[in-house]
């Protein structure tokens, strides 16, 4: 059996609808007694906002903890420009998302951001890191917001193993053979859990289409953006000697990377939409999801849908 791998968007929001999967999976990245968790409860992943103008954000996976904390959940895979910008900004979005003007700052909710990479952020060794709001001299000045980065890149540490290194793994897993090595070490009821629904996963059509057309619209935005560059660096050259200047060779290269990724992000778009269109999903499903994997705004999302 071809195995999907967890580290797709869309595979770990079906696991994460397995409440035993999203209780373990909480408690050992916050590092939370499993029986201090009442509940872990999956909600609208639209946050609010005051004006129409105002940037719209949309989460991955938001959750409400024992109806005192929110958490959100979010899988990328490649690393994208201002990246810690990013984070921060749907961290705070969700942190005042539920208070009106007017309202009693108490209504605020402690809010935790679990952000899973498969790519290094920095050159620590540690592949899992907890950033909260602490002086010059360390002292917490409060936990209400928190954010946890988890790198899948980087190895565990074998001389302090933790719950969460088991999940690293997981989310590492390429095969069926991967998944039961790991179902043999483990005694995490969440982590055997996760590990059926995600072979029941790589059974189903609907998403093993979805993660072929995946890989499908990657390799072919690879392989243009490769000919792309050989072409722009070719004619760059070749621009730079008739003009005798270095010069050519930057606007080249530039013009022709350019003119190629935008032709084939918009060919990848129309053909996410016509995937996502045959197999059901509403056109609000589909503009998170542009937004998601392309970077688009709310706007733009719902333009490419026209």
């Amino acid at each position: 059996m071809k195995l999907i791998p967890l580290k797709y968007d869309f595979c770990i929001k079906e696991i994460m609808d397995n409440e035993i999967v999203r209780k373990h999976f909480i408690s050992d990245v916050l590092e939370i007694p499993l029986k201090d968790i009442k509940s872990v409860q999956i909600v609208n992943p639209f946050l609010w906002r005051r004006r129409k103008k105002e940037k719209l954000g949309i989460l991955d996976i938001q959750l409400t903890m024992n109806d005192n904390t929110k958490i959100n959940i979010e899988m990328q895979i490649k690393y994208h420009d201002h990246w810690e910008n990013r984070t921060v900004f749907y961290l705070a979005k969700m942190f005042t998302a539920d208070l009106r003007s007017g309202e009693a700052y108490k209504r605020l909710k402690k809010c935790i951001a679990i952000t899973i990479l498969d790519f290094n952020l920095d050159n620590r060794k540690a592949y899992h890191n907890v950033y909260m709001l602490r002086d010059q001299q360390g002292t917490l000045y409060t936990d209400i917001l928190e954010l946890h980065t988890i790198e899948l890149t980087k190895k565990p540490d074998s001389g302090q193993p933790s719950p969460l290194d088991e999940w690293h793994s997981l989310f590492n897993a390429k095969t069926e053979e991967d998944l039961d090595m790991i179902k043999r070490k483990t005694r995490n009821s969440g982590i055997l859990e996760a590990i059926k629904e995600l072979k029941e996963i790589s059974l189903t059509d609907r998403l093993r289409y979805e993660y072929e057309m995946h890989l499908k619209e990657k390799r072919d935005r690879e392989a243009i953006e490769e000919y792309m560059r050989e072409q722009a660096i070719k004619e760059g050259r070749e621009e730079g000697r008739k003009l005798g200047r270095e010069e050519g060779i930057k606007t080249g290269r530039e013009e022709g990377m350019k003119l190629g990724a935008e032709e084939e992000k918009e060919k990848n778009i129309r053909s996410f939409i016509k995937s996502f269109r045959r197999n059901g999903h509403t056109d609000e499903q589909i503009a998170s999801e542009l937004m998601t994997e392309f970077g688009l705004s709310h706007e733009e999302a719902e333009k490419k849908l026209n």
